[in-house]
């Protein structure tokens, strides 16, 4: 389970990022493909964003993380970037 944890944590860094770069790069060049993009875009992000945060809440049981770890990882998932940092500190050894 914590390989899968470690494949959504980088998948969830990386469709905020798509996400991001969509409404500052994509919103002001070309509003029609904005809005087009919007909602795929904006859907896999949540349900990756879910999925990471269930992972999380129940690998804090299955591998007995304190309080400071999961409340780092789970406040990675709210801070731009901050899943990579995550999966870099706190994954690499899966």
């Amino acid at each position: 389970m914590l390989k899968f944890f470690k494949i959504v944590a980088i998948l969830e860094g990386v469709s905020y990022l798509v996400l991001f770069s969509n409404m500052l790069i994509v919103k002001p060049t070309n509003l029609v493909l904005y809005k087009t993009l919007l909602f795929p875009i904006g859907m896999a992000h949540g349900v990756l964003f879910i999925t990471y945060i269930i992972l999380a809440v129940l690998l804090k049981f299955k591998e007995n993380w304190d309080f400071k770890k999961f409340g780092i990882i789970g406040l990675a998932s709210i801070i731009p970037l901050g899943t990579f940092y995550m999966e870099k500190k706190y994954l690499k050894n899966v």
